[in-house]
C-alpha cells in the first residue's frame, strides 16, 4: 500500500470514510427513507471489489475491539510530541472549525485520549462516538459505522522509528486528524451521510468514485475562510509538511469543488496532492452532496477515472493554477523540494 506525507499509508482503494440537520433526518445522495437498512452491515455484491482483509479471530463482524488498549508511558509521550509538532504548524493554516474542535475536546490534555471520555463529549455535541479497531477495516464495515455516527479509530500508535512514516493510519491520525471536525454539526452530518452513501456505491460498484470524494474532502479538503484558504482534511492536518504545502505552495492547483468533477479525478496515494479542492462552507458541501442524484451519476460513470490529478478543466473555478513543479520533478521519490 502507498503512503502519504501525513505519516500513514492510505488505502489502495480508500476505505470510505448527510444525515441529521436542524432536527430532520435527510438521506444522503437521495437514498429514499426506508430503502436501505443502515442498522445492519451492508452486503458486498459479488461483482464489487473490496480489499481482501482478514478479520482477526477475536473480533465480531463489526470489527470492533472489545476495548481501547492500554498505552505505555512512551506511547503517550509519542502522542504528546506529535501533538506539539502539529500545533507548531497548524495555526493560520488549519480551518477554524478544526481548531475550535481541538480546543473543545482538549486533545492536548496529555497522552492518547480515552475513547470513552471522548465519546461522551462528542455525544453531547453532535451525537458521535469513537470506537477502537485494530487495523484498516473493510469498506462496507466502515460505511456501517459512519452511517451510525461511530468513527472507527486505530487502536495503536506509531513508534519513534515511524514518527513521520507509518504503514497505516494510527490513533494520532484518526483522532487528532479526524475527530475535531466531528464537533461541527454540519460536517458531522456530512460524515454520517457519507457512510450511508456507501450502500449505493456498493450496489453500483462505484466505490472508486466515492473514494475520490472522500479523498478530496475528508482527507485532503480545503475551505475558504475570511483570511484565506485553510485545511480541514485529516491527511493534511496530521502531517507537518502537507499542512504547509496544501495552502501555501506554488506547485499544486487549488480548484473549487464540484462533485461531478471530483469523483472523476484520480488522486495520489503515496505523496502530496497535485490538486486540492476547495469549498466555501460545510453547508455548501452538505448541500451539493445531498441534492446530487447519485443514481444518474453512477450510471454515467466509467469504471476508471476520467481526469488526471494534475488536470485543470475549462469549467474549473481556479483559485491557484499550480506550477506542478514538485510533481513534475518526481515528487518525494526523487527528493524534489515541495514548493
Amino acid at each position: 500500500m502507498g503512503k502519504n506525507e501525513a505519516g500513514f499509508s492510505v488505502w489502495a482503494v480508500l476505505y470510505i470514510r448527510l444525515s441529521q440537520q436542524q432536527g430532520k433526518v435527510m438521506e444522503s445522495l437521495l437514498i429514499k427513507p426506508g430503502a436501505m437498512d443502515f442498522s445492519v452491515i451492508p452486503e458486498v455484491p459479488a461483482d464489487t471489489f473490496v480489499a481482501p482483509l482478514v478479520r482477526p479471530g477475536h473480533l465480531g463482524e463489526d470489527w470492533l475491539e472489545p476495548e481501547q488498549r492500554v498505552y505505555t508511558s512512551e506511547e503517550h509521550s509519542i502522542w504528546d510530541d506529535l501533538f506539539a509538532q502539529q500545533m507548531d504548524v497548524l495555526p493560520g493554516r488549519a480551518a477554524s472549525s478544526f481548531l475550535a474542535g481541538l480546543d473543545r475536546l482538549d486533545l492536548g490534555r496529555g497522552g492518547v485520549p480515552d475513547f470513552g471520555t471522548l465519546s461522551e463529549e462528542l455525544q453531547a455535541i453532535t451525537g458521535w462516538s469513537v470506537v477502537p479497531v485494530p487495523m484498516l477495516i473493510p469498506d462496507h464495515v466502515f460505511f456501517y459505522h459512519l452511517a451510525n455516527r461511530r468513527f472507527p479509530a486505530g487502536n495503536f500508535i506509531r513508534s519513534r522509528e515511524e514518527f513521520h512514516y507509518i504503514s497505516e493510519p494510527d490513533v494520532f491520525h484518526d483522532v487528532f486528524g479526524h475527530v475535531p471536525m466531528l464537533t461541527d454539526p454540519v460536517y458531522a452530518d456530512y460524515m454520517q451521510g457519507y457512510g450511508r452513501a456507501g450502500w449505493k456505491a456498493l450496489a453500483y460498484n462505484r466505490l472508486k468514485a466515492l473514494s475520490a470524494l472522500y479523498w478530496y474532502t475528508v482527507e485532503f479538503g480545503l475551505i475558504r475562510e475570511a483570511d484565506g484558504i485553510k485545511a480541514y482534511g485529516a491527511g493534511i492536518l496530521s502531517g507537518p509538511l502537507e499542512a504547509r504545502f496544501s495552502v501555501e505552495a506554488q506547485s499544486p492547483n487549488r480548484i473549487h469543488l464540484e462533485v461531478d468533477r471530483v469523483i472523476r479525478t484520480d488522486y495520489v496515494i503515496s505523496d502530496m496532492q497535485p490538486t486540492y479542492f476547495v469549498i466555501d462552507s460545510f453547508e455548501e458541501l452538505f448541500r451539493k452532496t445531498v441534492e446530487r442524484n447519485f443514481d444518474d451519476l453512477y450510471r454515467g460513470l466509467t469504471p476508471g477515472f476520467t481526469y488526471s490529478n494534475q488536470a485543470v478543466l475549462g469549467g474549473d473555478k481556479v483559485y491557484h493554477l499550480g506550477t506542478q513543479e514538485y510533481a513534475n520533478r518526481g515528487g518525494k521519490g526523487s527528493g524534489a523540494r515541495p514548493v
